[in-house]
């Protein structure tokens, strides 16, 4: 009976339990979706520093041209050119450089006279404010007057011929002698004359005297004179004058002892 009863109850349990409805399951949510991995931006390299003609050193080591470069030092002129030449944005520099023996063909009186300022515009006007080529010539002889770093009142004009290229101041005109360094944005060229702008000398400036020749070998080094030439052959006859006076003398002599000595022998007899 027991029993039964048992089996009755888990008989009801179960009914009970299979006729209760599932309680409605959540549904689930879609996973969040990941975020993109975004790598950061590799650092651009570092600008490599433009390189910078020192044109005190170039000057010091490239020719003949310490003249030139002890006046740019002297009145601080050679910072002038140094900025210009560092600033690309600018253009760049094309310096015409003398030789030594430009200068020295002037009168020391040249430079000695002007006051620092004159110096300072002097030395200017043998810069353009702009790169230029050889090539580059050509186009820029046909625009007139070139205004320098001295100002616009300091004018060049350059011509060019068949390659040639002269740069022409008031009272010089002279041709580039060959390039002492190219590469933009800085030009260097050699010119065998100083320029001399007007608005600084209102004549054109006295040459150096001419240096004196060497002198040349004495006469007496390689040829006897005329004089003593004449000297010489004076003595010489004086010699044979003396020779012959001297066997005149002799002759008498000799004659008056064979007189004396045949008297002698008269009187022995």
């Amino acid at each position: 009976m027991e029993f039964k009863a048992g089996v009755f109850t888990v008989a009801m349990l179960a009914i009970v339990v299979l006729s209760t409805p599932a309680a409605p399951q959540k549904p689930k949510s879609p996973p969040a979706p990941r975020s993109p991995v975004v790598l950061a931006p590799a650092p651009a390299p570092a600008p490599a520093a433009p390189h910078h003609v020192d044109l005190a050193d170039l000057l010091s080591v490239a020719g003949p041209f310490h003249t030139f470069l002890d006046y740019l030092q002297k009145t601080g002129v050679i910072e002038t050119f140094q900025s210009q030449a560092n600033d690309t944005k600018r253009g760049g520099i094309t310096v015409f450089v003398p030789k030594d023996s430009a200068f020295a063909a002037l009168k020391q009186t040249t430079f000695a006279n002007l006051t620092q300022d004159q110096l300072r515009s002097l030395l200017l006007c043998h810069a353009l404010p702009k790169y230029y080529s050889l090539a580059e010539f050509d186009r820029l002889s046909a625009l007139g007057p070139v205004a320098t770093l001295a100002g616009s009142q300091y004018t060049l004009n350059l011509t060019y011929d068949m390659g040639t290229v002269r740069v022409k101041s008031m009272w010089s005109d002279p041709k580039i002698s060959s390039s002492v360094y190219s590469t933009r944005p800085v030009a260097v060229y050699e010119v065998g004359k100083v320029l001399l702008p007007m608005q600084i000398f209102k004549s054109d400036p006295p040459l150096a005297p001419a240096p004196a020749p060497a002198p040349d070998a004495k006469a007496s080094d390689v040829a006897p004179s005329p004089a003593s030439g004449k000297s010489s052959a004076s003595a010489k006859a004086k010699e044979k004058a003396g020779e012959k006076s001297s066997s005149c003398r002799s002759g008498v002599v000799a004659h008056y002892l064979a007189i004396a000595v045949s008297g002698g022998l008269v009187l022995l007899w």
